[in-house]
């Protein structure tokens, strides 16, 4: 196959056994790569109610069709899935970079690894060479210290390398995966996956040629999105960066703020994205073969946190900054700092740590619980929890559980201030106020996340009552879904879907460039529809049930405080049952959000027949 490297490389880390298998062409086709190759495979590799952390829970890497190519933004990117020690659910994140663009040159298309070291290693993978290697010396060692040394030791500095950090180690749940300095895939605990297979890291050194099946044709049309690159679509990305939404979102009461005790932040001028480009951004620098460039680099200046140097974007900054009240943008790098050290999601941490913050000024935990004085707005006690959290130690050891298991473990309360989705932390939309996006996440296979669906788009741009939920916005929904998994499952990145104007036409149009399969943009969206119910069925298969596609606590009972258009929102249980009615309608599933047979049988998913069968017919 063109594109395919045509590989899927096994690594059982119990015996030391590594093998090969050829990557099926009508996997390749059904499932396209990404995360679509790695939910499939997962349920292909994952015994049913397995513990995240048990050996037999597969940690998945998978490389996109346009992994290695020119093709802007695709050529770059990869993928980890598993079971999620937060949602106990599917489990996916992504990153871009340069490490896909070498693994697909080293001739995988995904590396499944099962079972448990005995003792630390990390993965050499030099092209047909695959060893593991001791990993003592290693452990401990935040990632780019990590990555440093193994560069070192194997004498070549362009090795790729992604690896854990001490958090992963100490199975932290929201530990992140972490490559080429500060690319990170970050949500759903892979690290910790990563961490319970005491697998430090993966380094790859790929010569391989990636063939393509039209050379013209794909340098023809990388030419003119890298143009459309160039024009508004990515304007925000190649100046401002996402940062530019605290004003914005801030400005329209879309911004939760105070661990959701607002939907404002007070003090938005301060972290804005335009204090952070005039004050701290040194340099803006791009992954491999993008067009856009959006790492926007910062350097503290002066101060307690001088010379800290970290990326930034909207997200780590929304949660260390507005959510925990903090105003000081070198606090909220330092901290975005100390994340990558540990290597834990940014998002999820900061969400931690502001429902420590509220606990801690309701009451409910107390200076001797938390060590420092936690209140909203204290820049000490965000770094201090970073780092106990980063370390499992004190009350850091309950709060790297994550909010949701925190919430039961600290109790009296807590559970109330605890706001996640399936048990991942919320992102920096408020969902009282953006009801369309209300819905993706409420229905997301792995929980609080805008990146499943960008329906949040629908909302803010005013193409709907934002404080309305009408029947007929799930299937808005639903068709953004599919795009989201096709372009995480080409992984490419989702700052340049604006330049694919015609959607899935260009995208298969992209595709076929590379890949010569001559797929038709129909059948390119019914895969992402294939994609989206393989991921749903990995979750009932787990115990997932409607009850599962819920909103968080403060969404459904506490009103928008704010003065102005939005005070007074929030999102009524009733309003929550016609999102998910008009939903699974929508998606051709029953009224408990179950696949029916039949559209199983349309998406070509009959081998996983087996697992609703028996609930349909209850």
């Amino acid at each position: 196959m063109y594109g395919y490297a045509g590989r899927v490389l096994h690594v059982d880390l119990t015996t030391g056994r590594t093998w090969t298998e050829p990557l099926k062409e009508d996997l390749a086709r059904k499932y396209i790569g990404g995360i679509g190759l790695g939910i499939r495979l997962l349920l292909e590799h994952c015994p049913s109610d397995v513990d995240p952390f048990s050996p037999e829970n597969p940690l998945i890497l998978t490389t996109g069709p346009l992994s290695g190519t020119i093709a802007p933004t695709g050529g770059n990117g990869h993928a980890f899935v598993a079971k999620s020690p937060e949602t106990l659910g599917v489990g996916e994140s992504k990153a871009h970079g340069f490490f896909g663009t070498e693994l697909k040159r080293a001739g995988y298309d995904a590396v499944i690894f099962k079972g448990r070291a005995e003792k630390p290693v990390y993965l050499w993978i030099d092209d047909e060479s695959v060893q593991l290697m001791d990993a003592k010396h290693l452990w401990g060692k935040s990632p780019l210290e990590a990555e440093e040394t193994i560069k070192k030791e194997l004498g070549d500095q362009y090795i790729r390398v992604a690896d854990i950090g001490p958090a992963g180690e100490r199975l932290v749940r929201v530990a992140s995966i972490m490559n080429d300095r500060h690319r990170c895939a970050g949500r759903t605990g892979m690290g910790a996956v990563m961490g319970s297979k005491k697998l430090k890291a993966i380094a790859v050194r790929g010569t391989k040629d990636v063939n393509v099946a039209n050379v013209d044709g794909l340098r023809e049309f990388t030419k003119f999105l890298h143009e459309r690159m160039k024009g508004p679509a990515t304007r925000k990305y190649r100046t401002l960066g996402t940062p530019e939404n605290v004003l914005v979102h801030n400005t329209i009461f879309c911004m939760p703020s105070y661990n959701y005790n607002r939907a404002s932040f007070d003090k938005a001028e301060k972290v804005s994205g335009e204090l952070l480009n005039e004050r701290f951004v040194s340099r803006i620098i791009g992954c491999g073969s993008c067009a856009m460039r959006c790492e926007h680099v910062c350097v503290v200046p002066e101060g307690p946190y001088k010379g800290t140097v970290t990326r930034l974007e909207y997200e780590p900054l929304w949660a260390m900054g507005p959510y925990c009240g903090v105003d000081r943008l070198d606090a909220v790098i330092k901290g975005m700092d100390l994340c990558n050290y540990y290597a834990i999601d940014p998002i999820g941490s900061g969400v931690i740590v502001a429902f420590a913050m509220d606990c801690y000024e309701n009451g409910i935990l107390t200076k001797e619980d938390l060590g420092i004085e936690a209140r909203f707005g204290n820049h000490e006690a965000l770094l201090e929890l970073l780092h106990k959290i980063g370390k499992r130690e004190g009350i850091g050891d309950i709060l790297a559980e994550g909010v949701r298991i925190a919430g039961q473990k600290i109790g009296r309360g807590a559970e109330k201030l605890a706001q996640h989705i399936k048990g991942l932390e919320v992102t920096g939309y408020d969902l009282r106020t953006l009801k369309t996006a209300a819905l993706g996440y409420a229905v997301s296979f792995r929980g609080a996340d805008h990146n499943r669906h960008g329906a949040y788009a629908l909302d803010i741009a005013g193409k709907v009552d934002r404080y309305k939920y009408e029947r007929g916005r799930a299937k808005l929904v639903k068709e953004m879904e599919d795009m989201y998994n096709i372009i995480d499952s080409l992984i490419i990145c989702k700052f340049s879907r604006g330049v694919y104007y015609k959607g899935f036409e260009d995208m298969v149009t992209l595709y076929n460039y590379v890949t010569g399969l001559g797929l038709t943009h129909k059948e390119l969206e019914l895969a992402g529809e294939r994609i989206q119910n393989a991921a749903r069925l990995f979750n009932i298969r787990e115990g997932f049930t409607r009850k599962d596609d819920h909103l968080p606590w403060k969404v459904m009972n506490v009103p928008v405080p704010d003065e102005g258009p939005a005070k007074g929102q929030y999102i009524r249980q009733e309003e929550l049952d016609l999102m998910l009615d008009d939903y699974y309608e929508v998606r051709g599933w029953t009224k408990d959000g179950i696949p029916t047979i039949e559209k199983l049988k349309e998406l070509g998913l009959e081998e996983l027949l087996y697992i609703v069968e028996p609930k349909i017919k209850m």
